[in-house]
């Protein structure tokens, strides 16, 4: 559609006020001469729905000398918290022990635990209060995301290629 430099979009809200810039709208957009003349076919344009809450994505790192049974333990504990104060745990990863980069009070090695989380900043911050006073978890790092990713994360993704047999690709025959 080609339109000339006299052309002026007019958008007004059919759906909902402009009070609510959080939750989806429809758009119909009149492009209309600047002399005030009658607007010509009327467009729709969807905007993508979004969330009323934030998204992040939490990673936990809790000592080594705990089970894996009790980091469960420590990540069902957050998901309830987070879920009487209103929000929720999309997808949970457990990345095993890992090593770290340096020594953190004392540990070489930590429990690695990702959360995608749907709730308001409050249970975040509530989440995150309780985290400092258990003395179980190293680190945490939350991230405010514009949408959490879909299937595994890529720490999962790694451990699946270093699980295939013969490593991540084919190898030929050594050149000398």
């Amino acid at each position: 559609m080609c339109h000339t430099h006299n052309e002026q979009w007019i958008v007004r809200d059919v759906i909902r006020p402009p009070v609510f810039p959080l939750l989806s709208r429809t758009f119909v957009a009149f492009p209309g001469l600047q002399g005030g003349s009658a607007p010509t076919m009327p467009i729709v344009i969807e905007m993508k729905e979004r969330h009323s809450m934030p998204l992040y994505e939490h990673i936990f790192l809790s000592r080594q000398d705990v089970s894996a049974q009790q980091v469960e333990d420590l990540t069902k504990t957050y998901t309830d918290l987070l879920a009487e104060n209103g929000g929720k745990v999309a997808n949970s990863e457990y990345w095993g022990v890992k090593s770290l980069s340096y020594r953190i009070n004392k540990n070489r090695k930590a429990h690695y635990t990702l959360m995608n989380i749907d709730a308001p900043a409050a249970a975040v911050a509530e989440m995150e209060r309780q985290m400092r006073i258990n003395e179980d978890v190293l680190r945490f790092m939350t991230i405010r995301v514009d949408e959490h990713e879909e299937g595994p994360s890529v720490m999962m993704q790694k451990r699946d290629r270093d699980d295939r047999p013969g490593g991540d690709r084919p190898r030929g025959p050594r050149r000398f």
